[in-house]
């Protein structure tokens, strides 16, 4: 005789959070059948659960997870409920991706770490004053660098925010490009405005720009600097020479951060150039203080394609050098 599936019932208190936590049109909770194998029949504030004993522990456990963030006033959609599901396929334990005391506030919105990379990543940046992130695009390092850096501010734990990345030439010499300094260097520092704008939109940012508090420049303005009472950011730093990367780090002064992100799979300098950030990896590995974040393309959190298309960069170790130009 077929071994009848098990059957259980899971309700919710509040009805307007229990609407919010199935989803539009129950978007949520067909998500989670087709992912976990289970079968949910809402009904009201209750659902009724169908499927392996093991399958439906998940579904309640994801479920319970989601409800009490909507509880603390979080933002529950899509992404996290997808989240949570990976979390699961990982057997990642989900408080360390919905850990509430890792959401970072900004005034356009609130983010919050996908995976569980990303959240030992923003507790690293939230104790440590420097923290090297390393790994593929797409994996968060600079937005939720960003991110924190904006909290910091906006907090008042730092008084400005400066943001910086190598202006490396990749084919075009800056020289030949058109317009002043400022408009030749700005492509290059688009990821940073990219990610300010979301967080802060861009009248603030013209706003905390024109007063000082925010700066956004090329590697190349930061010698002969002290930066205190700042969170500064260095981004594409497997772009840099190793002296580059000794200026930038001898940068940090009394109460500021530094993070520090790069890809070393990407590296744009000519050859036989070694790169700062694969020194500095090297030469300070096991130094108090510093903190290091390795992301690896199961991190990936942009479209799932992505993801897949790291991964086969990744295995294709034959790879040469001319093939890994591009940025992320």
């Amino acid at each position: 005789m077929a071994k009848q599936p098990h059957s259980e019932k899971l309700s919710f208190p509040d009805n307007g959070l229990a609407i919010v936590l199935f989803g539009e049109a129950d978007a949520h909770l067909r998500l989670i059948e087709h992912q976990l194998g289970v079968v949910i029949s809402p009904r009201g504030n209750a659902l009724a659960l169908t499927g392996r004993k093991s399958a439906i522990k998940k579904t309640r456990q994801l479920l319970t997870e989601l409800y009490a963030m909507l509880e603390r006033g979080e933002t529950v959609d899509l992404h996290r409920v997808e989240d949570g599901l990976k979390a699961m396929t990982e057997e990642t334990d989900l408080g360390d991706v919905y850990a509430s005391e890792l959401l970072i506030k900004t005034p356009k919105r609130n983010i919050y770490p996908r995976n569980a990379r990303q959240a030992a990543y923003i507790e690293s940046i939230l104790t440590a004053d420097m923290t090297f992130a390393i790994g593929p695009a797409g994996t968060g390092k600079t937005y939720l660098a960003v991110a924190a850096a904006v909290s910091a501010y906006l907090e008042g734990r730092v008084g400005r925010i400066i943001l910086t990345r190598p202006a490396v030439e990749a084919g075009e010499r800056l020289g030949f490009l058109p317009g002043d300094l400022q408009a030749k260097v700005d492509p290059y520092l688009r990821p940073l405005y990219d990610a300010l704008y979301d967080m802060l939109g861009g009248e603030k940012v013209e706003k905390l720009t024109a007063q000082g508090v925010l700066e956004i420049a090329p590697l190349a303005y930061m010698r002969g600097r002290t930066l205190e009472e700042a969170f500064i950011i260095l981004d594409e730093g497997q772009n840099t020479t190793p002296e580059q990367m000794k200026m930038f780090l001898t940068r940090l002064g009394e109460g500021s951060k530094m993070v520090i992100s790069g890809d070393v799979t990407q590296i744009d300098l000519p050859a036989g150039q070694m790169s700062g950030l694969v020194q500095a990896l090297a030469v300070l590995k096991g130094v108090k203080d510093i903190r290091t974040a390795v992301f690896t393309a199961r991190d990936v959190v942009r479209h799932g394609l992505v993801e897949k298309i790291v991964r086969a960069y990744e295995a294709d170790s034959s790879s040469s050098r001319s093939g890994k130009g591009g940025k992320g």
